[in-house]
């Protein structure tokens, strides 16, 4: 699968790379241009182009947005993800600090999903901290935990299918508000490493 990449900073060039080495192919925009992204593009190989926000958008199959959550809205021409899968790996602060944002009791992904109606949002990847995800999926023991929440079923089978490459266990925190706001700043799996008995005893409980 080609995963679209928009937002390329520490987190999301972690991602780039872990995604690359457990063979997918991946697209990458930022808000800088394409030609920004020579160095990552090169260390990557064949398996990673950069281009526009919108292009990247146009030739992925799946999209994770990792850009800071006030620019999210406006990014994309909401054509770009019609029908498509588009993982909200953005975290909602509200200054310095990690302060979460009030957003008035909605989701962060609410939001998103109102800001993109044609798109299939998940809410994934955006609660562990990236020197983490840059190891711990290829780390022994236990497999550490990503959730997903969302509200189509195989739109999350298949965010689970690449948390899954990645050598991490895809754990489903329910639909897209009340799992999404578990994952957010503030909410009680943010930034909180769980083994996947740990997170699903945590689901459970």
């Amino acid at each position: 699968m080609r995963t679209g990449i928009i937002g390329t900073g520490r987190i999301g060039s972690i991602l780039a790379r872990i995604l690359v080495a457990a063979g997918h192919q991946v697209v990458l925009a930022n808000a800088r241009g394409p030609r920004t992204l020579d160095p990552l593009v090169a260390e990557l190989g064949r398996a990673a182009w950069a281009a526009h926000p919108a292009e990247a958008a146009d030739r992925a199959e799946l999209l994770v947005l990792m850009v800071p959550f006030e620019r999210v809205r406006g990014l994309l021409p909401p054509y770009a993800v019609q029908d498509k899968v588009l993982v909200d790996a953005t975290n909602a602060f509200g200054g310095p600090g990690g302060v979460p944002a009030d957003l008035g009791g909605r989701g962060s992904s609410d939001l998103v999903a109102e800001w993109y109606p044609g798109a299939q949002v998940v809410k994934s990847l955006n609660t562990m901290h990236f020197e983490t995800l840059a190891v711990a999926g290829t780390a022994p023991g236990e497999r550490l935990a990503h959730f997903t929440a969302g509200d189509d079923a195989k739109s999350k089978e298949i965010v689970a299918g690449i948390i899954s490459d990645l050598g991490f266990a895809p754990v489903d925190t329910g639909p897209l508000h009340s799992g999404g706001i578990l994952q957010q700043p503030g909410g009680p799996l943010f930034n909180r490493p769980l083994t996947e008995a740990q997170a699903l005893a945590w689901i459970s409980h």
